[in-house]
């Protein structure tokens, strides 16, 4: 019994085991030696297989990855999962020909040198993309975001994975790199809520009416369209000035973009207001003490 368990054991070594190996053996065959390259059909197989594998995983990775986001950020991410795959399969190929017997140190040697002269050229592209995936991933920015960044303000209307795209106040299109949300200071009116506070100073001339001044830029505030009424507008006392005492209204809007019409037209009607009540704004004004040299 244990003699015809043997046989067994050596027919499938040598016989089965012995034609499979001999079939994954087949291929091209150069040379002899340490200098041999040996592309053989198990080597193609291996590399297949290999390839196959890892476009199965990232797919999987990718949707794990992917799973909470919306659609549109899952298309965005279609380009670095690609990149991946072109890097995996490159060093599956490498391998690859290795293990045949090619020599890849100086395939490696001229790629190193290449990649390290694409990196430096491409740096800003890598950084744009990096900042594009900590952007989407993190949600520190969406569309309808209102942001300033170098001073320019827009309404974010397209995130892509290089850059976001915004339309400032005066309808120009402000195409900003994504870098610039991961290394300069941004300010994102609008990622807590929508609603902001403004406020418009004036300074009126001294000896004028606090309480009828104070009465007046409450109801501008509150006859304001764009201004909410919850929070209620208020007023303050800013300082006294060289010329003038320093009133501010502070109010409260959900229309941050708009921002400048808004304060624009209020001070169109306090101007209009002043006048009506014999509210003066002062300009700035100096002393000059001329002395007279001494006979």
């Amino acid at each position: 019994m244990q003699e015809g368990a043997e046989e067994i054991k050596e027919i499938i070594t040598k016989d089965v085991w012995g034609t499979i190996k001999d079939f994954l053996d087949l291929g091209f065959h150069i040379g002899q030696g340490e200098k041999a390259i040996n592309l053989t059909i198990g080597l193609l197989l291996l590399l297949t297989i290999t390839i196959v594998v890892t476009k199965f995983l990232l797919k999987w990775l990718r949707r794990i990855f992917t799973r909470k986001m919306q659609q549109e950020d899952k298309q965005k991410f279609s380009s670095v999962f690609k990149f991946i795959h072109y890097v995996v399969y490159l060093i599956a190929v490498l391998v690859t020909l290795s293990a045949a017997g090619v020599d890849i140190t100086l395939v490696i040697t001229a790629s190193a040198a290449l990649f390290v002269g694409l990196g430096l050229a491409l740096q800003e592209l890598f950084k744009d993309i990096l900042g594009g995936i900590f952007i989407i991933v993190d949600k520190s920015l969406q569309v309808g975001d209102v942001v300033e960044v170098d001073g320019k303000v827009g309404k974010v209307f397209e995130i892509k994975l290089r850059t976001t795209r915004a339309i400032t106040r005066d309808d120009k299109v402000l195409i900003l790199p994504n870098h610039k949300f991961i290394s300069d200071i941004v300010y994102n009116y609008t990622q807590n809520h929508r609603t902001t506070r403004e406020k418009v100073s004036v300074g009126v001339a001294y000896g004028s009416d606090v309480d009828l001044v104070t009465t007046i830029l409450e109801e501008v505030a509150n006859t304001q369209k764009q201004v909410l009424k919850n929070p209620k507008p208020f007023v303050l006392f800013e300082d006294f000035g060289d010329s003038a005492l320093i009133f501010s209204i502070y109010f409260f809007t959900n229309d941050t973009f708009r921002d400048p019409r808004i304060k624009s037209e209020m001070r169109y009607k306090i101007n209009a207001k002043f006048k009506e009540n014999n509210v003066s704004i002062p300009f700035p004004q100096r002393d000059i003490h001329i002395i007279q040299p001494k006979q």
